[in-house]
């Protein structure tokens, strides 16, 4: 029932996105058939062509009817033809969604490294320097955008010191700088749910016991506190891995990743409603999978979460 229960919270979800994107698309000021010319290239039709165009991508039809038309589409697969590009959503998705992937994978390996020393230094010492260090450099990390960040890294790493490329091509010889930016902020926020985590289960008091019985302070970090520690972590990274699967678009953008982010960046700029709904759908789809796929695993690391 649980499971069922998280479906249908998935597709209620599902539903109010979509609406809610359609809605405020559809209200912003200009016209779409204008925008999408514009994206086209032609940045002076006539009142023909316009017209025209507003025909073709539907516009003459009121917005319930779109999104119905949209939503039973979407409900057989298909997410309906890009009105700026003029392809089908579904494959404008898959040619791009291997680079989202792996910047998202990469970004994740940095910021889980980058959150179990700053989070374990802090806990292993706390109110001491080496806490006082960690948790400094986890604000700092918290603090800075990520786009002043990735500006940064491509004028001293990239222009500076001639490392790396200005435009990414999307594979691993390029994705190093924007994974690190995509990865600092959510490495400063997890290493400090880790530290409270570590520190809260060493005052657990069957760790008493375990001491009296001489085990090693590596052991009672590994064998006791680390698993008691765990789930806050890996709740909080399972909703920021969904958030890194959304695209990233800031981050995408600035450092010209092709990607998914970039993409509805660009989607948005156009008003093309099929593309950004779309990103929406699965942004959101890949929200509940991370979420119930964290949601299991918790449940069989962690005896205290089952039913």
């Amino acid at each position: 029932m649980a499971v069922a229960g998280r479906v249908g919270q998935a597709a209620l979800t599902l539903l109010v996105a979509s609406v809610a994107v359609w809605t405020l698309l559809d209200r912003t000021p200009g016209d779409p058939a204008q925008r999408v010319l514009s994206a086209r290239g032609i940045t002076e039709p006539d009142p023909a062509l316009v017209a025209a165009t507003r025909a073709e991508l539907g516009l003459d039809h009121p917005l319930p009817v779109r999104f119905g038309q949209w939503l039973l589409g979407a409900l057989r697969g298909d997410l309906g033809v890009s009105w700026r590009t003029g392809r089908p959503v579904a494959e404008e998705f898959a040619t791009r969604l291997p680079a989202t992937l792996t910047l998202t994978a990469v970004a994740l390996l940095i910021a889980v490294g980058l959150a179990m020393v700053l989070g374990l230094v802090a806990a292993a010492a706390p109110r001491r320097w080496p806490d006082t260090v960690s948790r400094v450099v986890s604000l700092g990390m918290l603090a800075v955008p990520g786009f002043l960040l990735g500006v940064l890294l491509l004028d001293v790493v990239v222009v500076r010191l001639g490392a790396g490329r200005v435009i990414s091509d999307g594979t691993l010889a390029t994705v190093g700088l924007p994974a690190l930016t995509l990865a600092l902020t959510s490495a400063g926020v997890w290493a400090r749910v880790l530290r409270a985590a570590v520190l809260e289960a060493r005052s657990a008091p069957f760790l008493h016991v375990s001491a009296a019985r001489g085990a090693t302070p590596r052991r009672r970090l590994v064998v006791h506190v680390l698993p008691h520690a765990l789930p806050p972590f890996l709740t909080v990274v399972g909703l920021s891995t969904a958030a890194f699967l959304g695209g990233a678009p800031i981050v995408e953008t600035v450092f010209t990743w092709p990607g998914l982010g970039r993409y509805v960046v660009e989607s948005i700029h156009a008003r093309d409603m099929p593309a950004v709904a779309g990103f929406t759908l699965l942004a959101v789809v890949a929200y509940v999978v991370v979420s119930l796929a964290v949601d299991v695993l918790l449940r069989r690391i962690d005896p205290r979460s089952r039913p």
